[in-house]
């Protein structure tokens, strides 16, 4: 293990971070708020970003070092973004502080702030640039610097990156993320834009835009996004949060003119017929609930768009829907957004491959002699790849039972820790009854939130990395 080179890259994203935090400092500025937490906070993390990186290191870098580095880089993202909030003097205690920056850095938006609209403008700014900055990933925005350290930036991205599969657009890995950030940008400014065309103030449209970008779910609002109770708001949030939900890879093809390739994306297809499938579901299932079609159509296909892609915003409290359609929030949870999005959950390509497992399966029972294999996207998904998701299956769904086994010694109902713990892991944000969508995670003991806390990290991790880093073999010469 070639710890020293590890923590040297930990020191060049945390140096990232420093510089991150300048954009709030301004804002508070701006706004004539106090830029004693956000200057306290860039003086620590500079600090330690140059130490780290002054540490001589050789080269060698493979994949376990790229694991490691990967874990212990989300985990340093998320102790020292809780700066801010530590010092600001808003949080209670340092848990909380660290929930709050987990929770932003992870796109999960789970909150225990119980008067959002309390908060200085530059703490909820840096808040909601948090999910903007974990969106892609901290490590693809870090790609740039790489090369620079000798090192293979593939073993970085490949731990990062979510999805079964692990594939670059362009040979180069630094030259993938230039282009996905452009992207990411690209559609984050166009946000904003159409937001403000909407009537929303400049400052809110940069909050849920960097929320949404990053399918987060934080506001600067109390109410979410249903504050604005305007349908325009809910319609142009709605199409950015499915349109975040997407493959960026498609877009990338789509950029290249390869209209058809991007079209038949068997991911692409399955994710559009959940959505559309869900939402005409539960917009019948909530006809009891609202006035009539219309607004129970309104309501219910932004929450879809909201669960699917992890982002967690809210017009609606689903807590109130009937109990079948909360039952179709949840297995929306489990499956989450595309694979390549910046949207959490198992990934739509993971649930249709094990769809098409199961589907071999049984004909393979009913028919001995038959060959049949598994396709997605007219490529053969190799056995090791079968294998490896089943694996992860295994580890996602007890990582979600142990969590909420443990979260349950607070004494909440099945409902709120299991909930929690599911919300947590797939990085969705709100739960069931008291943390719904008008609820919070305030309630919870410092052990649970610090419980949570770690399991949006794996979730966003996609298991793994947070595994290799635990586990003592990986540590046996250092």
């Amino acid at each position: 293990m070639n710890i020293k080179l590890v923590l040297k890259l930990v020191g060049r994203v945390l140096l990232l971070e420093a510089a991150a935090l300048v954009l709030p400092l301004a804002v508070a500025l701006l706004y004539r708020e106090d830029p004693l937490p956000f200057l306290l906070a860039i003086a620590i993390v500079a600090a330690a970003g140059f130490g780290l990186s002054a540490l001589p290191a050789k080269s060698q870098f493979f994949t376990r070092e790229g694991f490691v580095a990967v874990g212990l880089i989300w985990i340093f993202t998320g102790l020292v973004g809780a700066l801010p909030f530590m010092f600001s003097g808003w949080f209670a205690t340092p848990v909380d502080a660290i929930f709050e920056s987990c929770s932003g850095f992870t796109t999960t938006g789970s909150t225990i702030l119980t008067d959002i609209e309390a908060l200085p403008k530059g703490i909820l700014f840096w808040r909601a640039f948090t999910h903007w900055l974990g969106g892609m990933g901290v490590l693809v925005l870090a790609t740039a610097i790489v090369p620079k350290l000798g090192i293979r930036s593939h073993y970085l991205t490949q731990a990062e990156t979510p999805g079964p599969v692990f594939s670059k657009l362009v040979p180069k890995q630094s030259q993938t993320s230039k282009i996905l950030y452009t992207m990411y940008f690209a559609l984050t400014a166009l946000e904003v834009l159409c937001l403000k065309l909407a009537g929303m103030p400049l400052y809110d449209a940069l909050i849920h835009s960097f929320s949404t970008a990053g399918t987060g779910g934080f506001s600067n609002r109390n109410a979410s996004v249903g504050a604005y109770d305007s349908v325009p708001i809910d319609v142009i949030i709605t199409v950015f949060m499915l349109l975040f939900s997407i493959n960026f890879a498609v877009y990338f093809l789509i950029l290249t003119k390869k209209w058809r390739e991007a079209l038949a994306s068997d991911e692409l297809r399955f994710f559009l017929s959940v959505v559309a499938g869900a939402t005409v579901i539960l917009t019948v299932a909530n006809l009891g609930v609202y006035s009539g079609v219309g607004e129970s159509l309104r309501y219910t296909a932004f929450q879809v768009a909201s669960i699917i892609s992890t982002t967690g915003f809210g017009t609606a409290d689903f807590v109130l829907w009937p109990q079948f359609s909360q039952m179709i929030i949840i297995l929306l949870m489990f499956c989450g957004a595309s694979a390549g999005s910046t949207g959490g959950g198992m990934k739509c390509s993971r649930v249709l491959i094990l769809l098409r497992a199961i589907r071999r399966e049984i004909h393979r029972i009913t028919h001995p002699r038959s060959v049949e294999v598994v396709k997605l996207d007219g490529k053969l998904v190799s056995e090791a790849t079968l294998h490896t998701l089943l694996v992860f299956l295994g580890a996602y769904v007890t990582t979600v039972f142990v969590a909420a086994l443990m979260i349950s010694l607070d004494g909440q109902s099945f409902a709120v820790s299991f909930s929690a713990a599911l919300t947590c892991v797939s990085n969705v944000g709100p739960g069931l009854e008291a943390i719904g969508p008008s609820g919070n995670f305030a309630a919870f003991s410092g052990l649970s939130k610090g419980i949570m806390s770690l399991c949006m990290i794996i979730g966003r991790l996609e298991i793994f990395p947070i595994l290799v880093l635990l586990s003592p073999s990986t540590w046996r010469r250092l």
